[in-house]
């Protein structure tokens, strides 16, 4: 069970504030609701019922400090492309669904990599992976800014060292 003011990210929704716990009737039945207010975009204000595992499934604690620390210190390897589009588009909505931090950097790093090569052809990168890149690095900038207190636009230059 999360509190109210605990800082959760939510999905592709990202990091979120739960502003209050609140039971709300509904088709003739009362819920009980997390009411999450997003940090850095101004999405309307979401409501997750309490006794929905899928939905509370998707919520969690952003990371502490350190160990966003220890993973983007940690990042070495450029993840390899993934040349076929289908498996490539399968992979990066799998990634961003499921949500775990350091897989969704290395998505963000995969696609940085290869938009820079395509740049480099003066070609861009497809429409999907546009759209799973600026997901990815909405769930992933939100948490580091959060976690670590720095400004958004110094995230990607360190996760792309």
């Amino acid at each position: 069970m999360y509190n109210v003011d605990e800082i959760v990210l939510y999905g592709s929704n990202g990091v979120c504030k739960i502003k209050e716990i609140t039971r709300q009737k509904l088709a003739g039945k009362t819920m009980e609701y997390y009411v999450l207010k997003p940090l850095f975009s101004q999405v309307s204000t979401l409501f997750v019922p309490t006794n929905n595992e899928a939905l509370v499934s998707k919520m969690r604690h952003i990371l502490p400090e350190d160990r966003i620390k220890d993973i983007i210190d940690n990042l070495s390897v450029i993840p390899e492309w993934i040349d076929d589009k289908n498996k490539r588009f399968d992979y990066c909505k799998e990634t961003i669904a499921n949500g775990e931090f350091e897989a969704v950097v290395n998505l963000i790093r995969m696609l940085r990599f290869h938009e820079k090569e395509q740049n480099n052809k003066g070609r861009h990168l497809h429409i999907s992976d546009e759209r799973f890149l600026r997901e990815a690095e909405s769930m992933v900038c939100d948490e580091i800014a959060v976690a670590l207190n720095i400004e958004r636009s110094e995230i990607i230059p360190m996760l792309l060292k």
